[in-house]
């Protein structure tokens, strides 16, 4: 299921930047840069926000006792906060919500079909009868942060093993997060700062009804798609509404006819009155992972290894993918998130690629340690406890990169592949049926049919083929000889090494290749079909290869975890007095910066705002990433802009300089008065290597004006009974 690929992409992906992040900057910062915990705003970066054009009272922006602007800031999840995957804004008191385009993709594909085309036609309710709901979406509310390190670090000591400590970590934080929780009555998660240095807790309330309330077409909410996606100038409006519900006390609650839209605490006035150069503006959400402390050992490991594999890998992918979508409508729904999100990584890495390059970023790196190994070099005690961090985080990324490509093309060439997928979920009734153990057989007969059914219920064999044979063939040309699985001894043997032969008998015989097949099987499984399964047999071998390597992986993984803490502990200790933000994980944060230009090269200016003029400029009927709707064109030919219009043009995105990340998607850019002019949507290629150190000359985030959102909702699509919902400041 191609659904359950990306998530294990995801995971995967997760755990290897684990390796590779860090903690906080530790340059001084620029006055854009940082993305700072509410909790520590009134004492650290109130006064400099004020001199650069806020208006509101700290206890204004982040209050757990009255209300403030944190309760109308939305972490969308499927299921969880340990992990959001998008920002949204409460916008009324019925609780709507405004988040990005991109955040709501999957579930505007979840509702489309070839009849009902939502991706392609845009999907509006015009009452909260037609609102549709989303099995798995939640909006969760922050309450509040507390600082739990004195409860954790004391009971650490430096002689633990680093499993061990991890242990004590996960065993004290069950028991914060279950007092917080009140018995069930919140959610709360316990995360690590500062690299294990400093922990904090975070207690939320958790809605689980949320209904998708609009989405432009995606000719406007994906305007310029792959080409344009981290790139200015931008002119999409990247947005869609949803709304959160709750049971008739106003209580959380799963979906129920019965329920009703929430009555928030707060909720973000919206401002018409536009924006200009050098205009305050902040950014509030959830951020999901920046790596500001990586060292120069790390960008060499990525550069390396870790980009241009996942590169190769998920390029190939996309290919196969687009190839299907391309001449089959059905396919192109089925697989338009999975696309979208393996684009968006893909190029992302790419960008990221480039611009550590062009932007000398591992030299800057080598400075900063240089200035270290200086600092410590004069003290005999700071040698004695830092003299080998550099040292050790050198030799471990030398570790990891041996066998890094190998173990990469084992989790995501071969167990991510959908019939290995498949497989490995019937593992369970075959070891029921090696126990003979009837009852255990039943349950698992019972599973893998709920199991099957999800899983092909958005497929494409001809794809799920064809990425079988292209990633094997890959993983033949990228890895020794000597580090390939026993399943490439049987293909070269009895398939002569043709990968498209191979697949092919996969897909003809394999119990784990078809749903049909996969059916027939749970009614009469036999032990004996396990054992001569090409898909089983495919399934195995990987496991085998992602085993062979996953321990030295890991363990050379922890031993960077662990000199990466001391090393940003031994930054801090040589810089007391620098105020130094959290590295980026997941948990609210809010940025600040100013409405502004750029210049991307020698004698190259881009302004700070786009209008619905350049989406006219970049039409072309032949590209599907550059459609314009009849109706959007007919409203800019008689410039009917209604109210959100401004000197006769309709203004579409603009830049900020707030420092942001993954995560952020659909987060509310806020002005001084503390009212909604944006969304923020994505960063620009130029400071694609953002992530791992700040750029404060190139840095931009790129919002879409909220008056583009609400002319597209009130002009475009008519649903004045949304624009009716707003607080609207003129």
């Amino acid at each position: 299921m191609k659904t359950l690929s990306l998530k294990l992409k995801s995971v995967l992906i997760a755990i290897m930047l684990f390796a590779v992040s860090g903690s906080f900057s530790f340059a001084e910062n620029p006055p854009d840069e940082g993305m700072w915990l509410p909790l520590l705003l009134e004492r650290l970066n109130y006064i400099d926000m004020q001199k650069m054009g806020l208006h509101l009272t700290a206890e204004e922006l982040y209050s757990i006792n009255n209300n403030s602007l944190k309760d109308a800031i939305v972490g969308l999840s499927n299921g969880g906060v340990n992990g959001f995957f998008c920002t949204a804004e409460l916008v009324s008191d019925q609780g709507l919500l405004f988040t990005n385009h991109h955040c709501g993709y999957g579930s505007v594909q979840n509702h489309s079909t070839p009849e009902h085309d939502y991706l392609t036609n845009g999907f509006w309710a015009k009452s909260l009868s037609e609102e549709l709901s989303n099995e798995s979406m939640c909006a969760s509310f922050l309450q509040r942060i507390e600082n739990v390190t004195d409860s954790i670090i004391p009971f650490l000591s430096d002689t633990l093993k680093e499993s061990d400590r991890a242990s004590k970590v996960k065993e004290i934080s069950n028991r914060l997060r279950k007092r917080a929780e009140d018995g069930g009555k919140f959610e709360a998660t316990v995360k690590a700062f500062y690299g294990g240095n400093e922990y904090y807790l975070f207690i939320f309330k958790t809605y689980k009804d949320v209904r998708l309330v609009g989405a432009p077409p995606s000719s406007i909410g994906k305007f310029g798609g792959d080409t344009d996606n981290w790139m200015w100038p931008r002119h999409t409006g990247d947005f869609t509404i949803f709304r959160v519900y709750t049971d008739p006390d106003g209580n959380p609650a799963k979906y129920s006819e019965k329920n009703v839209p929430l009555k928030p605490a707060y909720h973000l006035p919206i401002s018409l009155k536009g924006i200009k150069k050098n205009d305050f503006a902040m950014v509030w959400g959830y951020p999901g992972t920046t790596t500001r402390y990586i060292t120069s050992f790390g960008i060499e490991y990525n550069l390396d290894v870790f980009y241009p594999t996942l590169i190769k890998i998920f390029g190939k992918e996309l290919e196969i993918m687009k190839e299907r979508m391309d001449v089959d409508k059905a396919v192109k729904i089925a697989y338009a998130d999975d696309y979208a999100g393996i684009a968006n990584t893909w190029k992302n890495f790419i960008g990221q690629s480039r611009m550590l390059i062009r932007n000398k970023v591992e030299d800057k790196k080598k400075t900063i340690e240089s200035d270290f190994i200086a600092w410590y070099s004069k003290n005999p005690a700071l040698q004695k406890k830092y003299g080998k961090v550099l040292d050790d985080l050198k030799s471990n990324y030398a570790g990891m990169k041996k066998i890094a490509v190998p173990f990469f093309y084992a989790n995501l060439a071969g167990m991510s592949l959908d019939v290995v997928q498949m497989a490995n979920q019937f593992g369970g009734l075959q070891s029921a049926l090696e126990k003979k153990n009837k009852g255990a057989i039943k349950e698992a007969q019972d599973g893998l049919k709920s199991a099957v059914k999800e899983h092909f219920k958005e497929y494409d064999q001809a794809i799920a083929k064809k990425t079988l044979a292209e990633m094997l063939r890959l993983y033949a040309a990228d890895v020794a000889k000597a580090e390939l699985p026993g399943i490439f001894k049987v293909i070269e043997e009895d398939y002569n090494n043709d990968f498209t032969a191979f697949a092919d008998a996969v897909y003809t015989t394999s119990v784990f290749a078809t749903p049909e097949n996969a059916a027939k099987f749970i009614d009469k499984p036999s032990l004996k079909a396990y054992n001569k399964d090409l898909g089983w047999q495919l399934a195995k071998s990987m496991e085998e290869a992602m085993g062979k390597n996953s321990a030295a992986y890991s363990t050379a993984r922890g031993n960077v975890g662990v000199a990466n803490r001391l090393f940003i502990a031994g930054i801090r200790e040589m810089n007391p007095d620098m105020v130094k933000y959290p590295d980026a994980n997941s948990t609210m944060r809010m940025s600040y910066g100013s409405v502004l230009d750029y210049y991307p090269a020698d004698a190259v200016h881009y302004d700070y705002v786009t209008t619905l003029k350049g989406i006219m400029q970049k039409e072309d009927p032949t590209n599907d990433e550059f459609i314009v709707e009849k109706k959007l064109k007919d409203l800019f030919s008689a410039k009917d802009y209604g109210q959100y219009g401004e000197n006769g043009e309709m203004v579409v995105c603009f830049l900020t300089t707030n420092d942001i990340t993954g995560g952020n998607s659909g987060s509310p850019v806020i002005n001084g008065d503390g009212q909604l002019i944006g969304l923020a949507f994505d960063g620009n290629w130029e400071a694609m290597s953002g992530d791992i150190m700040f750029e404060p000359d190139m840095q931009r985030t790129i919002n879409v004006d909220i008056r583009y959102v609400l002319f597209i909702i009130d002009k475009f699509a008519g649903a004045t009974n949304l624009i009716n919902e707003l607080t609207l400041i003129k």
